[in-house]
Order: structure tokens, then sequence, then C-alpha cells
């Protein structure tokens, strides 16, 4: 078997990562070279390799950004104002109650407290006197008033909540740039034309 030798290596071919070999066949001055492995580098590269190969995973992780998509923006939105379209329909429900209740009670108030009358419960009527129905229905002329109090405070509440998340993503609705843009141009011509000017614009939502 032919003997290697191996020369000496120095500090710069150690941080080059190569070394020689020499043949006692082959001339001196025509050494070949091998590449070292990742095991039998340098310490010095070593760490400057494992260096850049942690910023390079940090700077991947630090540039996504976590946040909702466009999608989830819509559905949140959809169904903020679906619940606000859902509490003014009860709440127009509600009102629509207390005129019915409004009637009654006006009616009844001309009539003898001891006249017949029938009050329908549950589906089915059932024979009272004025005196015994007119005083349910002013009690429940109350709650019902209470009720809509309360869901026209939770609505004003959505609704701001609604303003606050439109502005925070910047949502804009179909038709609004178009209205805006038309007030504008209006507003210019008038100026131009010695015509009326407002101080203050109006949105209608």
């Amino acid at each position: 078997m032919e003997e290697l030798l191996i020369t000496c290596l120095t500090e710069k071919q150690l941080e080059e990562d190569t070394v020689e070999f020499h043949s006692p066949r082959q001339p001196r001055g025509q050494p070949f070279t091998t590449e070292l492995g990742p095991s039998e580098q340098h310490p010095s590269k070593m760490a400057a390799n494992s260096s850049n190969t942690g910023s390079k995973s940090g700077t991947s992780a630090g540039g996504k950004q976590s946040g909702p998509s466009a999608e989830q923006v819509v559905a949140t939105f959809q169904r903020m104002r679906q619940e606000q379209r859902s509490m003014a329909s009860k709440s127009a429900e509600l009102e629509m109650d207390i005129n019915e209740h409004s009637l009654v009670i006006d009616t009844l108030k001309d009539v003898a407290p001891s006249r017949k009358c029938y009050r329908l419960v549950g589906g089915v009527l059932v024979e009272r006197t004025v005196k015994e129905v007119l005083p349910a229905l002013e009690t429940n002329k109350e709650q019902i008033s209470k009720i809509i109090e309360s869901i026209n405070t939770k609505m004003q509440e959505k609704g701001r909540e609604l303003t606050e998340y439109r502005e925070r993503y910047n949502i804009r609705l179909v038709g609004e740039g178009e209205g805006e843009a038309q007030g504008q141009s209006t507003s210019s011509t008038n100026s131009e034309g010695g015509g009326p000017k407002s101080g203050a614009g109006v949105l209608v939502s």
C-alpha cells in the first residue's frame, strides 16, 4: 500500500478548508487537494456558518406577520352588520307591539270595568273582565318598552364597534366613493359659480 505523507497544516490552510497530500511518487510542486467535511472544518468557520444559518432562519421567521386575511375581515364585518340589522328588526317589531297595546288600552279605558273581554293567551282565547285585562296590558307595555330601550342601547354600541372596525381596516361600502366624489365636484362648482357654500359635510349611513 502506498503511504501518503500529510504536510503540516498552517492556520491559513485550515481557514481555506483544504489539505494538501503529497505522494512519494508525485512531485511536491503538484499537490492534489480535497475539501474537508462539515465535521472537519475549522471551529471559526463552523461558528460563522452557524451564525449565518441562524440569521437566515430568524429573518424568514420574522418576515411572517400574523393578522386576519381580507376574507376574514369582510366576513367579520358582514356578521357584525347582520347582528345590527337583527337588532333593528326586533326593535321595530316590538314597537308595533307597543302600538297595539296602546290602542287596546285606550279602547278599554272607556269601557265598564265589569264588562267581559277576551284575551289571546298562547293561541287560545280566554274570557276575562276589563278590570283584569287592563292592568296586565299596561304591565306588558312597560316591559316591552324596557326591552326596546335595552335593544337600542346594544344597537348603538354595535354601531360604534362597526365604525371602529371600518376605520381600523379601512373598509368602504359600495357607492361611498362615488357619493363623496360627486359631493366634492358639486361643492367646487358652487364655489366657482358663486352658488351657496356649505360649511360642513353630512355622512349618512
